[in-house]
């Protein structure tokens, strides 16, 4: 839907003298839950903002003798995942055991995949603005080096007047796809729009609710500035970042904020910062040079994970008891930049209009069931929907799945005005009745408030003819009278019908 040219982030200014412009490189890792009713190796339920350490299970708490048991929603949806991100899916994929201490993980230690992920080697094609116009888009491609299954850890509430940390781990063991980025990106809108692309793919797919609110997609950024032609320079990490506009505004802060040091003469750190919204910048929280060792090593619980494509099934197999990676890919659904480009090609709207759509959730299935309800072209249903709808609900804060108009009561209002029952000023109005959720139909408010449109000929003649009193002697003023008759019948003269009586009024 974009033209396919590429985007090249402006390189920072050269400051003080110096030739010399500064790259900046931008990596991510994503942590995605997944969306399944239990962990990924207990049979614990899974449910955001349930009463503290509810959802626990032995093994979730670390209890000497549990034994992990693989979740095999948890599988198939970061093969999914991978599949959808162009992946290459490793037929063997290993569990590994990452130690670190701290009060909410009870073992002491992460099961994740370091040394050979379940996926590998995928891209994400993303588009961006430029200048700020929805007219003019790009698109851009960043390689993912890898998508790995892993526990999540729980969490630590810290009662600072008590000065206590009370522990949750209601989290503890939730299933996470960590989805790792190359660094192949140089700002915030790059990385925002690279995560919403695959914000938009995890819902589409059902693999993650993705909802950044919750917690269910939590964004590290690596930053580093350096000279074009010289080594890349010591990278931050800004960790957790929790909303699309923070991510934006966390990675632009954190370039600025390094090319200024090494502008005064300072040094970088390898260290991990965190984004404080509030102030608008990012704040050291723990340097990493003196890292500590994380003893990688094989998780000894859990067998090498295999899977199967068509050809290495085996026949006596219960297919009950594997996973087929081609059976996943047939029943993958449409991807977001398949679905804009069919509302494009379908229903002759502009890219940007589709990208709109879909990037609200619910916006598109409600613009493609109002066309099929009304006459009116969808060239100009997305008008309504887009300037009139969407306005609406974000002055309101309300979801498409909110709206008190719903489809199709936006498609019978249309319809009124296709047919030239209504003009469009009197549509307006009767849109602005229809939100406040009455109950009432679009014909019963445009009945009530007597806002159709006037046909009689002789009624508008004498409306016309009290205006051209008014106005009498000045025919240079023909928009003016045009609106005056409308103002007079509030909306309900055929604008087309008025200028004809009125011209044939001033020239005789």
């Amino acid at each position: 839907a974009a033209p396919a040219q590429q985007h090249v982030c402006p390189a920072a200014p050269p400051e003080r003298g110096r030739l010399a412009p500064w790259v900046p490189v931008v990596g991510l890792e994503i942590h995605a839950q997944i969306s399944s009713n239990s962990k990924l190796f207990s049979g614990s339920q899974v449910q955001f903002a349930a009463p503290p350490n509810s959802l626990v299970s032995f093994f979730d708490a670390s209890l000497p003798g549990t034994l992990p048991v693989l979740n095999r929603r948890c599988v198939e949806a970061a093969v999914m995942t991978g599949l959808a991100l162009n992946c290459s899916i490793n037929k063997k994929s290993l569990f590994d055991r990452k130690h670190y201490f701290y009060a909410d993980l009870p073992a002491g230690y992460q099961i994740t995949q370091q040394r050979v992920p379940i996926a590998v080697n995928g891209s994400l094609s993303y588009s961006l603005c430029i200048d700020n116009k929805m007219s003019q888009m790009v698109t851009k491609t960043v390689r993912i080096k890898q998508i790995q299954l892993e526990q999540d850890s729980g969490k630590s509430l810290h009662d600072d007047t008590r000065s206590q940390t009370l522990v949750d781990l209601n989290r503890a063991g939730v299933g996470l796809m960590e989805v790792v980025m190359e660094p192949d990106m140089c700002c915030g809108e790059e990385a925002a729009a690279a995560v919403r692309e695959l914000q938009l793919i995890l819902q589409t797919l059902g693999s993650s609710q993705a909802v950044m609110a919750e917690g269910q997609l939590r964004v590290d950024a690596n930053v580093s500035v350096h000279h074009p032609g010289e080594p890349y320079g010591v990278r931050t990490e800004v960790k957790n970042i929790n909303s699309m506009r923070f991510l934006a505004k966390a990675i632009d802060y954190e370039i600025q904020r390094q090319i200024e040091e090494l502008e005064n003469g300072g040094t970088i750190l390898n260290e991990t910062r965190a984004f404080d919204s509030k102030l608008g910048c990012t704040v050291p929280m723990r340097d990493k040079e003196g890292q500590q060792d994380y003893r990688f090593m094989p998780e000894p619980n859990l067998p090498p994970l295999i899977l199967y494509d068509a050809k290495s099934l085996p026949a006596n197999m219960n297919h009950q008891q594997v996973i087929n990676i081609d059976w996943i890919h047939e029943r993958l659904p449409d991807l977001p930049s398949v679905k804009r480009k069919k509302l494009v090609e379908q229903y002759g709207i502009l890219p940007e209009h589709s990208f709109t759509l879909l990037n609200e959730d619910g916006l598109a299935e409600f613009f493609e069931s109002v066309v099929k309800q009304t006459q009116m072209k969808p060239k100009k249903v997305i008008g309504w929907i887009l300037k009139d709808l969407l306005s609406y609900l974000k002055q309101h804060s309300l979801t498409v799945k909110e709206s008190p108009v719903s489809s199709f009561l936006l498609a019978d209002l249309l319809n009124l005005l296709e047919k030239k029952e209504i003009s469009s000023t009197a549509a307006k109005q009767v849109l602005a009745e229809l939100w406040k959720g009455e109950g009432k139909t679009p014909l019963e408010i445009v009945k009530e408030q007597k806002l159709e449109l006037l046909q009689d000929q002789k009624e508008l003649e004498q409306i016309c003819q009290a205006v051209m009193a008014i106005k009498a002697g000045n025919p240079k003023v023909l928009n003016k009278l045009i609106g005056l008759v409308q103002k007079k019948t509030q909306g309900r003269s055929n604008p087309v019908l008025v200028k004809q009586l009125l011209e044939k009024k001033l020239s005789g």
